[in-house]
């Protein structure tokens, strides 16, 4: 008898802990990593979830975090949208700015927005341009609210990390200071107490504090939060210097009162690598966008333009005859046609028109391409193999 009261003892024992636990787990059919989550309405209940926060992979979880688009998801959105949603400054000459002549979206940068629509439709006007401020440039790629953002944005690691994947670099610039003349400065040490306008919130602003310290030359920053009325200070006298991007400062220079009254110093601070961003998450769609800004380099190096090239259409060049589509399926294994490269190119033209016709030697800007020469050229301009 008392066998059977200690036997009857420990089974009444062992109910009342798997009933304080509550009935056996058993995996979650749609949630094969997180056999337990306390989170899914399917999942059975459990006394502990052997997970401590939500498992991203289950669907029915409330609480899990949404899943990052697909690549399918991306280049299928933008097809059925009819448009590409295209991040820009909005306000840079030479970059991108409205053309109250044509009422067109223009410049160095709206070009690779127009080049991206050209490879999938096709139609370089397929674009929606959205004018983005320096503090809401990081969060509308975060989002996903725009495709790509192709928008004076330096390429660091800590933008790589959280903001989005960097396409190529198709604008190598650097730091410098824009001074009036009769200041006589040339050299960073000759603004020793001097006011400089600067954009808070950005790689300049950081990039001045280092190189002043560095050199021991003390001066008064005068900060603001938006670019436009950091320009306006300067060019009313408000500040000696101004400083930001190299290119910049000579898009900014050609819409003051009086251009020839400022000179750009021969200094350059920083390096500041500028090219499309893509969201984080999507890999064909960074391919996409990498292998149509290659496509324009590989373009100019193969002597391609936008008058020539149906001409290279029989060329029994390998190189050329992948490039364009005439062989091989580098277009199908990207979701694009074949020829995608053609399009980019009749449409907006190689690396060299993009440059020449939005910086070149014909624009107010008259900008020298430097680094942005191509690699056999002594610059930094190269694509990898089409092949």
């Amino acid at each position: 008898m008392k066998r059977k009261y200690f036997v009857g003892l420990v089974i009444l024992v062992l109910a009342s802990l798997l009933a304080a636990c509550g009935p056996q787990a058993t995996p979650c059919p749609e949630c094969p990593k997180c056999p337990e989550c306390p989170k899914c309405p399917e999942a059975p209940a459990a006394a502990e979830c052997p997970t401590p926060a939500p498992c991203p992979e289950c669907p029915k979880c409330p609480e899990a975090p949404a899943a990052a688009p697909t690549a399918k998801a991306r280049l299928e959105a933008v097809k059925e949208r009819g448009k590409l949603i295209c991040g820009v400054n909005g306000g840079l000459p030479g970059f991108s700015y409205l053309d109250e002549a044509t009422g067109q979206m223009v410049g160095f940068d709206a070009d690779y927005c127009r080049a991206l629509a050209a490879a999938i439709f096709d139609d370089p006007n397929a674009v929606e341009y959205r004018a983005l401020s320096t503090k809401d440039r990081g969060p509308a790629l975060q989002t996903g609210e725009i495709d790509v953002l192709i928008r004076n944005t330096t390429w660091t690691i800590s933008r790589d990390a959280t903001w989005g994947l960097f396409a190529p670099t198709t604008f190598y610039d650097g730091q410098g200071m824009l001074v009036r003349k009769d200041l006589g400065a040339t050299k960073l040490e000759d603004l020793e107490g001097a006011t400089i306008c600067v954009q808070t919130g950005t790689t300049t602003e950081l990039n001045l504090t280092d190189q002043m310290r560095a050199r021991g030359v003390k001066f008064e920053p005068v900060v603001f939060e938006e670019i436009d009325p950091c320009y306006t200070a300067y060019d009313e006298g408000r500040c000696d210097a101004v400083t930001s991007d190299r290119s910049q400062l000579a898009a900014r220079r050609t819409v003051m009162k009086n251009p020839d009254d400022h000179m750009i110093m021969n200094v350059v601070m920083s390096k500041e690598p500028l090219g499309p961003v893509v969201p984080l998450g999507d890999d064909q769609w960074f391919n996409i966008v990498k292998w149509v800004v290659f496509g324009t380099f590989q373009a100019e190096e193969s002597g391609i333009t936008s008058k020539n090239v149906d001409t290279f259409l029989t060329s029994e060049d390998p190189v050329v005859r992948r490039l364009l589509g005439v062989e091989g399926d580098l277009g199908l294994g990207l979701g694009l046609t074949n020829d995608f490269v053609v399009r980019v190119i009749k449409h907006v033209g190689n690396y060299g028109e993009i440059f020449d016709r939005n910086l070149g030697p014909d624009t107010p800007f008259k900008m020298d391409r430097g680094p942005n020469r191509l690699w056999t050229q002594g610059g930094l301009i190269y694509a990898p193999p089409f092949r």
